[in-house]
């Protein structure tokens, strides 16, 4: 063999060797990490009388949830299932919310018509913004803005650079005599919203441009969301909290978020009326509101978490 050979084969197997040793090291960083979140609690308590309905998880093992009972956010760590509340609501409910990279939570105020943004750290108040609205009820966060559902009237409410606007909501959208507009997400290729309707043909989706707010229903062949809640995009893959379901069907996508394919129900006996959803590692986090009773100060709330499909 010459020596330029010699010299190739060699790099050819250091280069060979270095990618299968990363492979490796990846792997195991990963089963371990799987192997450790698989110690992790299943499912926590969250305070009693909490009423929690919102969830978000934002760039480490931490929830947060939010109280209807009195605005109150609730963190707990995913790997002990401990928490405290982190920041009084004032009276104020909190319906869903978001945080995002900075660590500031977008709060959703149902019947108070308020959006609010709170330091997650300090847990103080940043800005509180009237909408006019009657229930605001979920929210996603996309570069630049906030995106907020009314579950009473057809519109979106957009935060953006301190202002709230409303967007109408037009095309295919019906609104119903009750709850109508709930969960909230971004379609897969980040170019339009997808909203639920769980009147519109006896519940589902529908994909609104944000620039004009029509709405387009979502072909989901057979699948209705007559409880659809929470949503939440992985990939081209969407969870849809139904509540009083006690499921989570899940779809997926194509990129433009027009159709979706049925490929599963999540089910678990854990279940009590889960309304929302989020995620960290392989698994997917979900508070039981517990609709089904009468809430008093020492009803009894938790978390529960399931795997991923």
């Amino acid at each position: 063999m010459a020596l330029a050979d010699r010299s190739f084969a060699r790099r050819t197997l250091l280069t060979t060797t270095a990618a299968l040793t990363g492979a490796a090291l990846l792997g195991g960083t990963a089963q371990a990490a799987e192997t450790r979140q698989a110690a992790w609690p299943a499912q926590f308590p969250l305070p009693d009388g909490f009423q929690p309905e919102g969830i978000t998880i934002g760039s480490r093992p931490y929830a947060y949830f939010g109280s209807l009972a009195n605005g109150d956010i609730y963190r707990a760590s995913l790997a002990t299932g401990r928490g405290k509340i982190v920041a009084k609501g004032a009276g104020r409910p909190t319906v869903g919310l978001k945080i995002d990279r900075h660590g500031r939570l977008f709060l959703a105020g149902g019947t108070s018509g308020e959006i609010r943004t709170v330091d997650a750290r300090s847990g103080e108040t940043e800005q509180v913004y009237a909408t006019g609205g009657t229930f605001v009820n979920d929210v996603i966060l996309t570069p630049g803005a906030a995106w907020f559902t009314d579950s009473f009237k057809p519109v979106l409410y957009q935060l953006a650079k301190g202002a709230v606007t409303t967007v109408p909501l037009t095309g295919d959208w019906q609104q119903g005599p009750d709850f109508t507009a709930n969960g909230i997400e971004r379609t897969p290729d980040g170019r339009a919203l997808l909203v639920v309707n769980a009147f519109a043909n006896g519940g589902g989706l529908m994909r609104v441009d944000p620039r004009t707010g029509a709405a387009r229903a979502v072909d989901l062949g057979a699948a209705k969301l007559p409880n659809g809640d929470g949503l939440l995009l992985l990939g081209r893959i969407l969870y849809a909290v139904q509540q009083q379901q006690n499921a989570i069907d899940v779809f997926r996508l194509n990129d433009a978020g027009t159709r979706g394919t049925a490929i599963t129900r999540i089910t678990d006996p854990r279940f009590r009326i889960p309304t929302t959803v989020a995620a960290w590692g392989s698994r997917l986090y979900l508070p039981n509101a517990r609709f089904d009773v009468e809430p008093t100060p020492t009803t009894e709330y938790d978390a529960v978490a399931v795997r991923q499909v």
